[in-house]
């Protein structure tokens, strides 16, 4: 005898769906939560709790942008930071064309070996030759 599924109402199928792709509100997960069968949520640990803002809101369009917390270079820490920049260049540039001219030395000449003389075959001593 063949037996058929477990039969589930298309309301409760269509629900249950519903549910499952609405990330705020899922009347499923929070039953199951309740009754204990659900995820369990963790409490955020106070690291994580003192480096997150408190208001998550983000600025509304059309709102003028908050004034900046440095104020704006004058025109005479600008050629002074100019300045720096340009003399720490030339600094670089010198450096540069001192290890240039290390080097262009001439690489060492090769060490020359002696030539290759054949050898004599040197005859073991503890040989129990006998001539």
């Amino acid at each position: 005898m063949r037996m058929k599924p477990f039969p589930i109402p298309s309301a409760v199928a269509v629900t249950m769906l519903v549910a499952g792709c609405n990330g705020s509100f899922n009347p499923v997960r929070d039953v199951a939560t309740a009754v204990g069968a659900g995820p369990q949520t963790a409490a955020s640990q106070d690291f994580v709790v003192q480096s997150r803002p408190t208001n998550l809101e983000y600025m509304p369009i059309g709102t003028p942008a908050p004034d900046r917390q440095t104020p704006a270079r004058t025109a005479d820490q600008i050629k002074a930071a100019e300045a720096e920049l340009d003399a720490l260049r030339a600094r670089n540039e010198a450096a540069g064309a001192a290890a240039a001219e290390l080097g262009k030395t001439p690489p060492p000449e090769p060490i020359k070996l002696p030539a290759n003389t054949p050898q004599q075959t040197r005859q073991k001593t503890n040989s129990k030759r006998t001539p």
